[in-house]
C-alpha cells in the first residue's frame, strides 16, 4: 500500500495565505460562459473552492482507497483532496480535462496520498471495468466507491430537446453508476461505502434541465434500492443533493446573465462552494456514517425540500 508523506512547510504555507473565512464566499459571479461540456475549472473566475484550510484532519479515512467519477473539478475534487486528507489514496476518472486532473493530483499529492487518473467516457460500461480494475491493481484495493460525474444541457423548449442529449445526459449521469458500481462491488466488502451524487433537482424539478433533473431523481430511486440490495453485505449506500455549487458546470451550461446571478436565490443568498459540500461525502464514506443508508443529505443554501 502507498505510504504517506507529509505535506511540505512549503505547501502549508501557502494553504495558510490562501486561506477564507466562510462569510467571504462570493455572492455573485462575473459573467462568463464556457463552449464545452464538461466545463473546464481552470479557466472559471473565480476558481471554486476545493480545500477548506480550517479543516483538521483526524484519519477518518485512514488506509481506505475510493474511486471518485468526476473528480478532476468541481465537488469530485473537493472530495478527492478531502478523502486524502483524511487519510485515503484515491483514483480519479474524468474525460479529458487533463489541465484540471492534474490539479487535482496535485493537491491529493500535497496531502501525501497518492492520486491515479484515468481518462475515458464512463458512459462506456468497458471503460468503466477497465478503470475500476486499474484502480483496484495501482491501488491495492478499493472500499469507497463516489458516482459524481455529470453533465446537463439547458433547453428553453421541452420539444427542441434533441434525442442525442437525453441519450448522453442518461450515459453519463445514471448509467454510468450502474456501470461503476457493478465493476467495483467484486472489490467491495463488508464496511464498504458507495456515495452517489444527486441534485436539489431531483426533488424541486428544472423547467429547463428536464432530462438533467430526470437523472437526478433517478439516481434517488437508484441509491435507495442498492442500499436495500447491499444491506445483508454490510455495504452502506447514500447519496448527496447538493444545490447551487460553483462548479465548471455552471458556466459551461448557463448564459453569461444566468452565470453572474447563480445562487443568489438561496435562503443563504449565494452560491455554495464545493469544499462546503465534500464534507457530506466524508461523514457517507467514513464510520461516522455507520448507521446511514440509503439516505440523502441536502447541503444547498436552506431550500427546505422533501427528502
Amino acid at each position: 500500500m502507498p505510504t504517506r508523506k507529509p505535506p511540505t512547510k512549503k505547501t502549508k504555507k501557502k494553504a495558510s495565505k490562501n486561506a477564507k473565512r466562510k462569510d467571504e464566499k462570493p455572492r455573485e459571479f462575473p459573467a462568463q460562459h464556457q463552449r464545452r461540456q464538461p466545463g473546464i475549472e481552470a479557466r472559471m473566475k473565480p476558481r471554486p473552492d476545493a480545500v477548506d484550510e480550517s479543516r483538521r484532519p483526524s484519519g477518518k479515512l485512514a488506509g481506505k482507497r475510493a474511486l471518485i467519477t468526476g473528480g478532476d473539478s468541481g465537488i469530485g475534487r473537493a472530495v478527492a483532496v478531502l478523502f486524502a486528507a483524511e487519510g485515503a489514496d484515491v483514483a480519479i476518472l474524468y474525460l479529458n480535462e487533463e489541465q484540471d486532473a492534474a490539479e487535482t493530483a496535485r493537491l491529493v499529492e500535497a496531502e501525501g496520498r497518492t492520486c491515479l487518473r484515468l481518462a475515458g467516457d464512463i458512459g462506456d460500461p468497458e471503460f468503466c471495468r477497465a478503470a475500476v480494475e486499474h484502480a483496484v491493481e495501482e491501488l491495492g484495493g478499493l472500499e469507497v466507491l463516489v458516482n459524481n460525474a455529470a453533465e446537463q444541457h439547458e433547453t428553453e423548449d421541452f420539444a427542441e430537446i434533441e434525442v442525442e442529449q437525453v441519450e448522453r445526459t442518461f450515459r453519463t449521469n445514471i448509467l454510468s453508476f450502474f456501470w461503476m458500481t457493478r465493476a467495483a462491488l467484486p472489490h467491495l466488502a463488508e464496511g464498504s461505502a458507495i456515495v452517489n451524487t444527486t441534485s436539489v433537482t431531483a426533488y424541486r424539478g428544472s423547467d429547463t434541465l428536464i432530462d438533467y433533473a430526470s437523472t437526478k431523481g433517478a439516481i434517488v430511486g437508484f441509491t435507495r434500492s442498492l442500499a436495500l440490495h447491499l444491506a445483508e453485505r454490510g455495504i452502506r449506500v447514500n447519496a448527496v443533493a447538493p444545490g447551487p455549487i460553483w462548479t465548471p458546470l455552471i458556466p459551461a451550461s448557463f448564459s453569461p446573465e444566468k452565470v453572474a446571478s447563480f445562487g443568489s436565490d438561496t435562503p443563504l443568498g449565494r452560491a455554495g462552494q464545493p469544499e462546503e459540500v465534500a464534507p457530506c461525502f466524508l461523514f457517507l464514506a467514513s464510520d461516522d456514517g455507520s448507521y446511514m443508508t440509503g439516505q440523502v443529505l441536502h447541503p444547498n443554501g436552506g431550500e427546505i425540500i422533501n427528502g
